[in-house]
């Protein structure tokens, strides 16, 4: 929430340990795949240098990049349909990370 009780945060620094916190979120259906999950939720919350760093931790931790969704996509599938998100792909693809299609 923002407003004048809450000002807005632009370009806040996040440590290490706040990147890293979300390798623990656990999806709320345990039919999704969990490792897709905290992608997704690092992708949304995050900026792109974060999400470099994240993705980093990600792969450290023996995480699967390609995890996929309950329609067969990976996180760089959607990903990449979205406009301004070069950058996150562009992490994802250094890490590793392939599309459904390119194989799995």
């Amino acid at each position: 929430m923002s407003g004048p009780e809450k000002p807005k945060v632009i370009g806040e620094e996040w440590s290490d340990e706040r990147v890293r916190s979300f390798l623990a979120i656990t999806p709320y259906d345990a039919s999704e795949n969990p490792d897709y999950h905290v992608m997704l939720k690092a992708y949304h919350a995050m900026r792109a240098e974060d999400f470099q760093r994240f993705i980093s931790f990600f792969v450290a931790e023996g995480r699967d990049l390609n995890a996929v969704n309950g329609q067969g996509e990976t996180i760089l599938d959607l990903i990449a349909g979205h406009r301004r998100s070069e950058a996150y792909a562009e992490a994802l693809v250094q890490a590793g990370a392939v599309t459904a299609a390119a194989g799995h």
